[in-house]
C-alpha cells in the first residue's frame, strides 16, 4: 500500500518507473492482445450489424428494455460473423475441417446425385454448426473448383440424417489429388432449421488451397464431407471440430482411430 498522500504509480501510465523502451514493449503487448481477443467480422455481417444497430437507437428511444434486448441481439450478431484466422496443418492426404462445429455423422453412403461422383460408397463425415460457433466455411483439401450445385429444398433440424437429401444445400466437387493420383472430393453446405441462405465465395474453375473460405450459412446448419472409400477417419462421433484447423481424416488409409467418452 502506498504511504498516506503518496499517489500510486501505474505500470504503462505516467509515473512508470521503467525505462522509456520498456514501457513501449508493455503497450505494445497490450495492444497485441487486445488484437487477438478482437476477433475481425466478415463482411457479409455488416447489413445485419447496421440492422441491429438502428433498431437498438429506435427501441432504446421508447423502451430501455427493449433497447438493451435488441443491443445483446446485435452484439450477437457481431459474434456470429466473426472471421477468426486459423493455423492449417499442410500435408498430402490430409483432410480438414470445413466448418467449426461437432462431429455428427459418420457413414458409408451414396454422394448426392447432384455432384456427378462415381455412384459408389463414400466416407461421409458431417459437422454440425449451432448459431454459437462460427460459421465461415474453409475448403478441406487443395484443390481446383470442379463444379458447383444448388439445390433447394427444406429446412429440416441439419442434425438429421435425411436433412442431406431433403434441406436446401450447395455441393462443391473438388478436384484434387493424393500421390500423384487424380481424387474427386465432394463438399455439400446444408441449410438448417434457422438456417436461410447459403454464401458462396468462390466459382467452378477456381484453384484454392487447403483452409481457404470458400462461403458461409446463415444460422444454424451442418457441412457433409465426401471423401474415397477407405479414406481413415481421424476424429469421433460429438468431437468439437475446428474449420481450418482440425484434421477430419487421411486419404493415404490406415486403421481407424478408437475413441472413449470421458
Amino acid at each position: 500500500m502506498p504511504a498516506e498522500g503518496v499517489a500510486p504509480r501505474f505500470e504503462g501510465l505516467e509515473g512508470d518507473p521503467r525505462p522509456p523502451a520498456h514501457r513501449r514493449r508493455a503497450m505494445s503487448d497490450l495492444l497485441d492482445t487486445i488484437r487477438r481477443t478482437l476477433v475481425p467480422i466478415h463482411k457479409e455481417g455488416y447489413p445485419f450489424i447496421l440492422i441491429g444497430i438502428v433498431l437498438t437507437v429506435l427501441a432504446g428511444y421508447f423502451s430501455q428494455f427493449f433497447g438493451w434486448i435488441f443491443l445483446i441481439l446485435t452484439l450477437w450478431v457481431c459474434y456470429f460473423f466473426r472471421d477468426p484466422e486459423r493455423i492449417t496443418p499442410v500435408a498430402d492426404g490430409l483432410v480438414v475441417s470445413p466448418a467449426d462445429g461437432r462431429v455428427n455423422l459418420i457413414s458409408t453412403v451414396l454422394p448426392p446425385p447432384e455432384l456427378d461422383l462415381p455412384a459408389e460408397p463414400m466416407t461421409r463425415v458431417s459437422v454440425f454448426m449451432n448459431v454459437f460457433d462460427c460459421h465461415v466455411n474453409r475448403v478441406p483439401v487443395t484443390g481446383t473448383i470442379g463444379q458447383i450445385h444448388y439445390t433447394p429444398g427444406l429446412f429440416l433440424n441439419a442434425e438429421l440424417d435425411k436433412a442431406s437429401e431433403d434441406n436446401e444445400r450447395n455441393g462443391l466437387v473438388i478436384e484434387t489429388s493424393h500421390k500423384g493420383a487424380p481424387l474427386r472430393i465432394g463438399v455439400v453446405q446444408i441449410a438448417g432449421l434457422v438456417a436461410r441462405r447459403i454464401v458462396g465465395f468462390v466459382s467452378a474453375g477456381d484453384s484454392l488451397q487447403v483452409g481457404e473460405r470458400f462461403g458461409l450459412i446463415r444460422f444454424g446448419s451442418r457441412v457433409d464431407v465426401y471423401l474415397p472409400k477407405g479414406t481413415r477417419v481421424l476424429v469421433g462421433l460429438g468431437q468439437k471440430a475446428v474449420a481450418g484447423e482440425t484434421v477430419l481424416a487421411d486419404l493415404s488409409g490406415g486403421p481407424e482411430r478408437q475413441f472413449r467418452r470421458i
